[in-house]
């Protein structure tokens, strides 16, 4: 959500979890199973899965702001020709 595109390191952490904790298609298991031949349920992983849900919190929280200041911007221009 960041337009200077500097948080792509966070961004890698949730997209890798979501791949990881998908039941793949082919193989009609978890990729994180399949790699690493366990579930995903350590104390570090959940932890990391805190972490995860944070930085989520943290883009959508990002999200909500930028869409209400387009939303805004684009009521004023909807007023301004409704005035014309």
């Amino acid at each position: 959500m960041d337009y200077r595109q500097n948080n792509w390191l966070e961004l890698l952490v949730i997209a890798k979890f979501a791949v990881n904790n998908k039941i793949h298609s082919a193989t009609k298991i978890f990729l994180f199973i399949a790699n690493y031949k366990r579930e995903l349920r350590t104390e570090a992983d959940i932890r990391r899965k805190e972490n995860i849900v944070k930085i989520i919190k943290k883009v959508q929280d990002k999200a909500r702001v930028v869409l209400k200041k387009a939303q805004k911007e684009r009521k004023r221009q909807a007023d301004r020709k409704k005035k014309v």
